[in-house]
């Protein structure tokens, strides 16, 4: 991809894009629930972990009960860019961007604020380990 940084976006089941997220299994950390999530959401095996980016929370329906949700974000890479989505769970599309690219494609505003930080820390010097 040209040396550019690039973001990774989720088309959702709701047809809006987004970032991997999902849930803690039992014993495992939000590093580990991350990595997983994003395997399954995408597809991509070879992935490292870096900073954290912050947690995320929102409130959503689910069989009429108001569920108020947190997910943990962290910077991550892979030399491996081929994707395949997981459709059995609503994920429609994977593409990557460059950075200015998703920050406006990002649907949901919660998102976009990760993406910004993920800028700022790789702007710091912080993530240089990890690329």
């Amino acid at each position: 991809m040209d040396g550019t940084v690039h973001v990774l976006l989720i088309r959702d089941p709701y047809g809006k894009w987004g970032l991997p997220k999902g849930h803690v299994e039992n014993g495992e950390s939000s590093r580990e629930a991350a990595l997983r999530e994003v395997r399954e959401e995408t597809g991509l095996t070879n992935i490292d972990a870096g900073p954290s980016l912050g947690t995320i929370d929102w409130y959503f329906k689910f069989k009429g009960d108001l569920v108020h949700k947190f997910c943990d974000y962290f910077l991550m890479a892979s030399p491996n860019g081929d994707t395949t989505p997981e459709v059995a769970e609503g994920i429609t599309g994977c593409l990557w961007l460059p950075v200015k690219e998703a920050i406006v494609t990002v649907a949901y505003d919660n998102a976009r604020e990760i993406v910004v930080r993920a800028v700022d820390v790789l702007n710091s010097g912080e993530a240089d380990a990890l690329l």
